[in-house]
């Protein structure tokens, strides 16, 4: 199919904007941060025109539905969610050093979908299950929170990286990075997004639930660990306002609050629940 031929390209291309934005944290040439960023708004057009060809495909095998219901398109949406939201923090911060830190997690997740032998990429008829106007809210609000905590990760992996910068060093790659006190404000300003995205991920799927299995909660292995993920960064909102925690410590629990998100998302397809249709 023409989506999925153009989706495994995009891989590359998401591959290609990493590598530009790590060589111009490694060289301090800006013009290489810009190529960097006009090939992952490039990419992200090339992805969205893919969405849209793969949505309507299938309308034309007759089992129209949003590309949103198995694990590849699952994993091609994550990350589209990742780069636009990505691209919008780097056009409200004029910052390209994110870059290099958040579109390895996206080219990952591009590579997974279409190259892994155990990923169907095929356009399959929706289970009764999914066949619901609930799909589409409880889907994109849950990824667009994961992709949220992704950013955070990224964001925490440069906390750290950039306590190792002292007024004695002159390293270009340090100091391209922005001051911790920037890391740290936008990293928060993540997590409450992805928090609050989340939230209502778990409020749309429990109404859904409710419809599709006549019970709002049944401890499903994915409903039980999106609520521990849930808890995790309720601590790290409480943690941040109530103690006044900052710095490593917040970087540490939004290691283990995206660990959560990985397992929520991936670990629990291993295990028997409602939601094994995931790993189709």
């Amino acid at each position: 199919m023409l989506n999925s031929i153009i989706l495994s390209y995009i891989t590359f291309i998401y591959f290609g904007a990493f590598m530009l934005y790590l060589l111009m944290m490694v060289s301090g040439r800006e013009f290489l941060g810009r190529l960097a960023t006009f090939a992952a708004a490039g990419g992200l057009v090339a992805h969205t025109t893919a969405i849209i060809l793969r949505w309507v495909e299938s309308y034309r095998l007759g089992v129209g539905h949003a590309p949103l219901s198995n694990l590849y398109e699952s994993l091609i949406f994550f990350a589209w969610t990742i780069v636009l939201l990505y691209l919008i923090v780097e056009l409200r911060t004029k910052n390209r050093t994110i870059g290099a830190f958040i579109t390895p997690i996206a080219f990952l997740a591009m590579a997974y979908a279409s190259f892994s032998p155990n990923i169907n990429s095929q356009i399959q008829p929706l289970i009764p299950a999914l066949q619901s106007n609930w799909l589409i809210s409880h889907v994109i609000t849950c990824f667009f929170g994961y992709a949220a905590f992704s950013l955070s990760f990224g964001l925490s992996i440069m906390y750290l990286i950039k306590r190792l910068d002292t007024q004695n060093r002159n390293n270009i790659f340090l100091k391209l990075i922005p001051r911790t006190v920037v890391l740290e404000d936008l990293n928060y300003q993540m997590v409450v997004t992805g928090f609050i995205m989340l939230t209502l991920g778990i409020i749309t799927g429990s109404v859904w639930a409710q419809s599709a299995w006549g019970s709002y909660w049944s401890w499903d292995p994915k409903e039980t660990w999106s609520l521990i993920t849930w808890f995790v960064y309720a601590t790290v909102i409480h943690s941040r306002m109530v103690k006044g925690w900052r710095g490593k410590k917040i970087a540490i629990l939004c290691f283990i609050g995206f660990s959560c998100v990985l397992f929520t998302y991936f670990g629990v397809n291993y295990l028997a629940g409602l939601h094994s249709y995931a790993t189709s």
